[in-house]
């Protein structure tokens, strides 16, 4: 004879959505950690401010940076206009869909980096971005916008 028992039985259930909550906090968290990681391919250099800057991916680009005394390099080493123009020419060889980052110090005369800008022109680039320092986080030491 099977007795019923006074006390209702209850299955057990698994809730699946703090399950979810907790996934989707771990996966925010790892992506704000992500972005904040920027690789630095240029030299270090005074940019000037502006207020429209947007801030780029930098996975597969050139930088080319120009002193405040007018020295050109290409990523961190030090070039003449002829070895820029070839390094680019060889880089424009092997992916010509590349993104050029022009790095302008804020003191430097305009001249050059005119000039900087007509080489890489000159080596068939054309999708080419000028990087400056924006100015809701001028003060503030990170990624160039």
């Amino acid at each position: 004879m099977y007795v019923k028992s006074p006390i209702p039985r209850k299955k057990a259930r698994i809730e699946i959505i703090p399950l979810i909550d907790i996934m989707f906090f771990l996966l925010a968290s790892f992506m704000m950690v992500s972005l904040s990681q920027v690789h630095m391919k240029g030299i270090k250099v005074n940019l000037p401010s502006g207020v429209s800057g947007q801030t780029q991916t930098k996975r597969e680009y050139i930088s080319v940076s120009v002193d405040k005394d007018g020295h050109y390099f290409f990523d961190k080493d030090e070039v003449a206009d002829e070895e820029l123009m070839n390094r680019l020419r060889k880089v424009h060889e092997s992916a010509p869909e590349a993104k050029v980052f022009v790095r302008g110090d804020r003191d430097s005369v305009h001249l050059n980096v005119t000039h900087a800008l007509d080489i890489i022109r000159s080596a068939g680039f054309y999708k080419i971005s000028f990087e400056i320092r924006s100015e809701s986080l001028k003060g503030v030491p990170g990624p160039p916008h």
